[in-house]
């Protein structure tokens, strides 16, 4: 993809990114109360196929989700272009063990999966997902819009929501997956983004791995 389409990409997809990856750095140690309940529900290295490479993340505490990322594209309607994460942010619990994350990476994808000790506003998601099934984004107020749709994509379980959002630029479409769902007082949500990596030996292909490890998170969490 072209540096401008990677740009653009990025500029209009950073704040769901930068909600889910935080200010993200591997994490050693052991997590404290509510944060070890989180812990004990996380898939883990043992979970994913031999190659699949696994890291933990965590947020740098003194930082706002999303410090230092880019800021969201302008669009019309007037923010869409980080809707889903605006609604997030309106409901999130803050503080230490308020959320546990980690991604994996695959030859075809990187997903990032994110735990969180509340529970999701998914009315608010499904409404705000709805408004923006189609939209355009801009660079800058004289730039040409770019064409992006938000659509509902099948394979999560019943009482999930799970969408596509689609990029146009220059004829070549790029999507980013994501999925959200409760699990009694607590929530689970994903990202994926498709990259080609052959330096990982498992493979990867969206939105399907996506979906089967969004389905075996919820799975745990249910059952821890």
């Amino acid at each position: 993809m072209p540096m401008r389409g990677r740009t653009a990409v990025a500029g209009a997809l950073a704040p769901t990114m930068m909600l889910l990856a935080g200010c993200a750095e591997p994490v050693a140690g052991t997590a404290t109360w509510p944060g070890a309940v989180l812990d004990r529900a996380l898939l883990d290295e043992s979970d994913f196929p031999p190659g699949v490479q696994y890291d933990r993340i965590v947020d740098q505490p003194d930082r706002p989700d999303g410090a230092g990322g880019p800021g969201p594209m302008l669009s019309r309607p007037a923010g869409c272009a980080d809707a889903l994460t605006n609604v997030i942010k309106e409901s999130a619990e803050r503080g230490p063990g308020s959320a546990a994350k980690y991604a994996v990476s695959y030859d075809g994808a990187r997903i990032a999966m994110t735990l969180l000790s509340w529970n999701l506003d998914m009315d608010a998601l499904e409404a705000a997902a709805d408004r923006c099934a189609s939209f355009e984004a801009f660079f800058d107020p004289g730039s040409e819009g770019i064409p992006i749709t938000t659509a509902a994509l099948s394979g999560a379980e019943s009482g999930a929501l799970a969408y596509q959002q689609t990029m146009e630029l220059g004829g070549s479409p790029t999507s980013v997956f994501m999925a959200f769902q409760n699990v009694g007082r607590r929530a689970v949500f994903g990202l994926a983004f498709p990259g080609n990596n052959p330096m990982i030996a498992a493979k990867a292909s969206l939105p399907q791995t996506f979906l089967d490890v969004f389905n075996d998170q919820v799975g745990k969490l249910r059952s821890s």
